[in-house]
């Protein structure tokens, strides 16, 4: 399977999870490493707009993908066991907790989300610390340039 991430130029290699872990998000509480991946490159760059001021487009961004071996067992969670307010923002205590729980229990490697931003599309967050974590791999890392029309107002 190939995910994908989108970052800028100097963390296109860094597959630590330490922004995440500096800021949290939705499915991490500061302090927890993951590496937030999306099931395609639109879902990537709808992720970064919605986290971008309207009128700043954001400069020297790259997109990464990453192959994640079809052997490795994931842990999914649905839609339907989530509680209403899950998409709110800012992220609610329930959707990091189950975070930090997925990588305190160390069972998976990978864990696939819904995103909160297009539904019925899916992230997948990448335990760095994880025993088979060396088993997934950068493919390809490319130049990205948003299209400015997504961060201007009409």
């Amino acid at each position: 399977m190939i995910v994908f991430r989108l970052c800028k130029s100097k963390f296109s290699k860094d597959l630590s999870g330490k922004g995440s872990e500096l800021s949290g998000g939705r499915w991490n509480s500061k302090g927890v490493a993951l590496i937030y991946c999306s099931e395609s490159r639109a879902l990537c760059t709808t992720e970064i707009a919605v986290h971008t001021s309207l009128g700043i487009v954001p400069k020297d961004y790259q997109m990464i993908s990453i192959e994640i071996p079809d052997n490795i067992k994931q842990k999914e969670i649905a839609v339907s066991n989530l509680p209403d307010n899950w998409k709110s923002f800012p992220p609610t205590h329930f959707t990091q907790s189950f975070g930090d729980n997925f990588v305190k229990e160390d069972k998976y490697l990978v864990l696939k989300v819904p995103s909160a931003v297009v539904e019925g599309d899916f992230n997948y967050l990448v335990n760095p610390k994880h025993k088979e974590f060396r088993k997934i791999k950068i493919v390809e890392i490319k130049s990205f340039y948003f299209d400015a029309r997504l961060f201007n107002k009409h």
